[in-house]
This record gives C-alpha cells, sequence and structure tokens, in this order.
C-alpha cells in the first residue's frame, strides 16, 4: 500500500470519528412540527419586577428554562442558568428574565438607547402574524437600557423602528433580573380571538461570545423565524385605535453678505451688502390603525432636510458629502417587508432558470 493510499485512509478515518463525536455531542436540528404548542396564561395582577426580586407569589405564568447555545456550541445547553417568566393581560405582555451568572462578571453600562454592543442582555423576538419572514425584536441590558428593532429574513435588524414598551433591570448577588411590559397597542397582529404567534427568547454572555435561545435554534437550518415556538394564550386582546402623531417645525434666520453678480436694470453690478433671510416651516407625520385590520400613514409637507440632532457625524478630512440614516417613520416604515418580497421574487425566478437549464 502505497503513501499517498495510507494518507487518504488516515484523513477518512479521522474524519469520520470527528463527525461521529460531534453528532454524539449536539442534538439534531428541531423541526417546527416538535417544538411542543405553549400556552401563556392570562393574569388579572400584573407581575412586578419587585415580585422576583423578593420571592413574592405570583398569580400564574409560562415558566422557560432550557435555552440551547446558538454560539460557539451549536445545540449546547447554555453554561449560565436562565429562568423566563411569561403572562399577559388585556393591555401587556409581560417577560421577566432572571439571569444567573458570576459575581462581578456581568457586563453592563449605563449607555444610550441601542448602544448595547459592549453589555450582557436578553430580548424577545414576536412573530405576531406567524408569517416566518419579520419579527419584533426587543432587547435589554442589565441595567434597562433599551433596544427595539423589527427582525427581517434575509436583511437583518432595522433598527430606525422605534414604539413605546415599559423595561427595567437589576443586578442581584448571583446574576440579574429583567422585566419587559410589551402593550399591544405597540404590536400589530390579527384579528382572530385565539393569537398563535412565534416565540423565541434570546440572551447575550458576552465574555464567553455566547448566544442562547430558548427554542433551541441551529445554524444549520437557513433562517431564524421558522424555528420559534409556537406559542398561544394571547385572547381576546387588541392592539385598539393607535394613534400616532409626529409634527415637526423649523425656523431660520440668516445674516449674510450678498455678493451680487448679475447686473440691474440700468446695467450696473450693485455693490455688496448684507442681507437678512427668514425661514419657517412645518409638517406632520401620523399613523392611523383602525383595529390592526386596516392603517393609515399619512405625511404632510414632509421634512426633507438632513438634520439629526442626536447622531453626531465626523466631518474632519472628508472629501464627500455626509450621510444621514433616513429615520422618518412615514419613509421607512415597511421598507424592509419590500425589500424581503423582492428578494424573494428574484430568489425564485433564479432557481426556476437554473433548474430550467439543467
Amino acid at each position: 500500500m502505497g503513501p499517498v493510499i495510507r494518507i487518504l485512509l488516515l484523513g477518512v478515518l479521522c474524519f469520520s470519528t470527528c463527525a461521529k463525536i460531534l453528532s454524539a455531542q449536539v442534538k439534531p436540528p428541531l423541526g417546527r412540527g416538535t417544538i411542543p404548542l405553549a400556552d401563556i396564561p392570562r393574569v388579572q395582577r400584573a407581575p412586578k419586577i419587585e415580585d422576583f426580586l423578593e420571592n413574592h407569589p405570583r398569580e400564574a405564568e409560562l415558566t422557560v428554562t432550557d435555552f440551547r447555545q446558538y454560539q460557539p456550541g451549536d445545540g449546547v445547553p447554555a453554561t449560565e442558568l436562565t429562568t423566563t417568566y411569561l403572562s399577559y393581560d388585556e393591555k401587556n405582555l409581560y417577560v421577566v428574565f432572571v439571569c444567573h451568572d458570576a459575581p462581578g462578571q456581568i457586563r453592563a453600562h449605563l449607555s444610550k438607547r441601542e448602544d448595547l454592543d459592549r453589555d450582557d442582555g436578553v430580548g424577545i423576538l414576536l412573530d405576531t402574524f406567524r408569517d416566518f419572514h419579520r419579527a419584533y425584536y426587543f432587547y435589554s441590558n442589565p441595567l434597562g437600557v433599551q433596544t427595539d428593532a423589527i427582525y427581517t429574513e434575509g436583511l437583518g435588524y432595522d433598527f430606525s423602528f422605534d414604539t413605546l414598551w415599559h423595561n427595567s433591570g437589576q443586578l442581584t448577588k448571583d446574576g440579574y433580573i429583567v422585566f419587559f411590559a410589551i402593550p399591544f397597542k405597540s404590536l400589530r397582529f390579527s384579528k382572530t380571538p385565539n393569537q398563535k404567534w412565534g416565540v423565541a427568547l434570546y440572551r447575550v454572555i458576552l465574555r464567553k461570545s455566547e448566544f442562547d435561545y430558548w427554542p433551541y435554534i441551529t445554524q444549520r437550518v437557513e433562517g431564524i423565524t421558522q424555528q420559534f415556538a409556537p406559542v398561544a394564550g394571547p385572547e381576546n386582546v387588541s392592539p385598539g385605535r393607535n394613534i400616532q402623531m409626529i409634527p415637526y417645525g423649523l425656523l431660520a434666520s440668516d445674516h449674510f453678505l450678498n455678493q451680487p453678480t448679475q447686473p440691474n436694470l440700468a446695467g450696473v453690478i450693485p455693490p455688496p451688502g448684507f442681507q437678512d433671510s427668514f425661514e419657517h416651516r412645518a409638517g406632520l407625520d401620523a399613523k392611523f390603525v383602525a383595529k390592526g385590520a386596516l392603517t393609515f400613514d399619512i405625511t404632510l409637507n414632509p421634512d426633507f432636510s438632513q438634520v439629526e440632532s442626536d447622531d453626531p457625524q465626523v466631518t474632519i478630512n472628508q472629501r464627500f458629502a455626509v450621510f444621514f440614516p433616513e429615520k422618518r417613520p412615514f419613509l421607512s416604515r415597511m421598507r424592509d417587508f419590500f425589500r424581503r418580497r423582492s428578494i424573494c421574487f428574484f430568489r425564485d425566478r433564479l432557481r426556476t432558470r437554473n433548474l430550467a437549464d439543467a
């Protein structure tokens, strides 16, 4: 037997051994049908974060503990214990994370909203229409700093989405607790009396580069929304008639030196002189939701300026125009939805053409 054949046989043997070890350590991906349907109970008394800090009795809740790693170990049980409690009443969905961790190892900072790249944290994703394409994303660090977004398959997170919700967080001697109260008025969902949503719970342990999910979400399946757990429970709830109005106004006064370049009627170019100008402008962006079934997006004299008071830009030694991301609700709402539809359309056309060529 030649040396080349021996090397090939040795490589095949090593590959088969590694495959057996990996298959023994990591469970196979769960299908959507194998995830049991969970029920979120309805409560009359809303829970509070003090109930969990002081171990007060609570009315009812769905308890979740089986978090598994998405990274670095696909499907491996989470290294730190996370227990999540879910309930709802007529106005809000309540989610409470009780996270255990080593004292002094938790990364948390009081920072600007949506600036949480350096922190640990927990979050929830809600596919309220169960369409396996889009999901609401609510996230908080251990001190209660918020992040929200819309997740779209193939496009990632759109952080220009901002809505009203409430949360609080507190460090404890053996970890931290984060409380979420998400109003149904801040969500959109179908009119059916018995809701069935897709839900995923999420935790980040930054020092370990660890990302945990419930239910088990694997990287070996394309997309994550199709792997969400089906959850029932929100019954006879409604987003109501939601009205959002965002007005704006602008007043500007300029005093500048005017250098005429064109001659007047007498054929003489006037001398330079100071000139005053005053500008005023107002407009409105509005959104009206009629029982969640019909939505009106309205804009009156939209603001087309590129001014962001909370988005500083460095302009030193730049040879190109400063770029400001689009944040006007009327122009950015549902943008990722149509992008996703376009991507799916062209991908399906490409697959059809490849099959025809084959």
